[in-house]
């Protein structure tokens, strides 16, 4: 039986018709239509790297061109009857899951991308009856797509606060995760056809991506999988499947006629593979809650000595905010694994926050057991947000590189070898939050990227300015910390050593009061005979 949605807009980009002038329409429901997949692949290229339309070719279903240096971006959307039954139940018991992963590299973006998350793999998951996850089911599919997760039953999420804002999901789980090469394996034996080669291609090119994307929300009822690729010469040549409608859109940045402060503006060529003969020029803009701070970067480390009590400094080369006359403040959003921790007491004192260049603690998932050892808790861990205390900046003069520190706490981990075990901590992600000019909306644009973990604690009028990661040479996203454990090799020696002191504490305790009472007991005697004698 035909599966019937909502019809999809002629393109994925927010288009118009002929001569092809692009701008955010609002798409009517006409009629329902049988769905077929659609994919957008879009190259986002600076303007000096542009290439001649007249060298792209169009032939059938194929289209190509020479290489272009530029980011990739590229967006399959699915019906739910395209996915493994698995995921087809999942998703269908779900009122939200989306699934966000960030390489641990860091890079800059010239299109529309500029979101930032903490390294790793998050999800953010509403059950659809409203109630718990069920946390087996979820977990049992992660590990099969993913790999080996740290999670096992619906304990290992947190709850994310549904008193702040209705945008926000349900629940949170969060994961270190280097690559995806699972992931990619796990595509290219569960969704790509038996000799479909050019899907295999796709599923094992994933695993180079810098950031993919999962997306499903019970209203649209289709499934997005969206992955991008940094700035470097890629190839122009892709080919189209009868049954699916691909779109490839090469653009750069531009600035149409009143563009507002709070949109992006892009141009360039759009093709509809199989339907047009030849590229058609594009010009559109939208607005974007995202944006990049151009002039301010940061460095995250963690101070030394670690100890038990890291303390992890940011350093930020600006502190000037990135709008003029709006209201800017600047924010630090972490996700700890479980083996390290925030103290939500510690940073509820002012005048230590002060101290640290911190103004508040905004929020921090609950509850967070301040003494529970590592294996003796199933949660992922924690997730905080704060707002930092940049100095006040009156001329550019006084604009400098500043630093700020955030106390954290390690937790006791399970004996090792060697005597010592490594951690891991992400980077955070740092950005301004501005609030727009009333009136300001922020419709869905067609490269948005929603539910990162902290816009949700925003309101709807926020815009984000991120400030890019730059570590220092032959640095990832992730710091390493070494933690003091119980050396497995030294242990039996420990034990003996340990046993053997007790016994002779206890017998030295038990000859003491030996001798206590014998001496006690020959003086009684001694005193009642003296007593005798004197009453003779």
């Amino acid at each position: 039986m035909d599966t019937y949605i909502l019809p999809p807009p002629p393109c994925e980009y927010p288009c118009d018709q002929s001569p092809r002038t692009y701008d955010i329409v609002d798409y009517r429901l006409r009629r329902l239509i049988p769905y077929k997949m659609r994919q957008r692949i879009t190259f986002f290229h600076k303007n000096e790297h542009g290439i001649d339309p007249a060298s792209l070719k169009i032939s059938g279903r194929s289209f190509s061109g020479p290489d272009i240096i530029a980011e990739r971006e590229e967006r399959i959307t699915l019906a739910l009857e395209e996915l493994p039954v698995e995921l087809q139940e999942l998703v269908r018991g779900s009122r939200e899951l989306y699934l966000r992963w960030q390489a641990p590299d860091a890079y800059e973006t010239v299109g529309p991308w500029p979101s930032r998350i903490p390294p790793g793999l998050h999800i953010f998951y509403t059950p659809g009856n409203g109630g718990k996850p069920d946390g087996e089911r979820l977990c049992r599919l992660f590990r099969g797509a993913f790999g080996s997760l740290d999670c096992s039953s619906s304990e290992s999420f947190t709850k994310l606060p549904s008193d702040r804002f209705t945008h926000s999901t349900a629940y949170q789980y969060y994961s270190i995760l280097n690559d995806l090469s699972h992931f990619a394996s796990y595509l290219e034996h569960n969704i790509c056809a038996s000799g479909n080669q050019e899907c295999v291609t796709r599923a094992q090119r994933i695993d180079s991506a810098y950031s993919v994307d999962f997306s499903y929300d019970a209203i649209s009822h289709v499934v997005k999988l969206t992955a991008l690729w940094p700035r470097e010469r890629q190839p122009l040549s892709i080919d189209s499947h009868p049954q699916h409608r691909s779109e490839v859109g090469i653009m750069t940045p531009d600035t149409p006629p009143h563009l507002e402060s709070h949109e992006l503006g892009v141009t360039g060529l759009l093709t509809v593979v199989g339907e047009d003969s030849k590229p058609a020029p594009t010009l559109f803009s939208f607005p974007s809650r995202h944006k990049t701070a151009t002039d301010s970067t940061f460095l995250s480390r963690f101070l030394r000595p670690w100890g038990l009590h890291p303390t992890m400094q940011l350093r930020i080369s600006s502190s000037k905010p990135p709008m003029e006359g709006a209201s800017c403040s600047l924010h630090a959003y972490l996700t700890l694994p479980r083996t390290v921790f925030a103290d939500k007491y510690q940073l509820g004192d002012e005048l230590f926050l002060a101290s640290k260049n911190l103004t508040a603690l905004r929020y921090i998932s609950r509850p967070v057991d301040l003494e529970a050892p590592d294996y003796a808790m199933r949660s992922w861990g924690s997730s905080l947000l704060l707002e930092l205390q940049p100095p006040n900046v009156k001329s550019v003069r006084d604009d400098h590189p500043w630093t700020a520190e955030i106390p954290l706490h390690l937790r006791y981990l399970s004996p090792g070898s060697q005597g010592y075990k490594d951690v891991k901590v992400p980077w955070p992600a740092v950005f301004w939050a501005c609030t727009a000019e009333d009136g300001t909306r922020f419709p869905n644009n067609p490269f948005d990227r929603v539910n990162l973990g902290y816009d949700g604690l925003f309101g709807p009028r926020t815009l984000f300015w991120h400030i890019n990661a730059k570590p220092e040479v032959g640095e990832n996203l992730y710091h390493k910390i070494q933690v003091p454990v119980l050396d497995l090799a030294r242990a039996n020696g420990i034990n003996t050593g340990t046993a053997t002191v007790v016994l002779m504490g206890f017998f030295f305790v038990v000859w003491k009061l030996i001798s206590v009472c014998l001496g006690s007991g020959y003086g009684r005697r001694r005193s009642s005979r003296k007593l005798k004698r004197k009453s003779l």
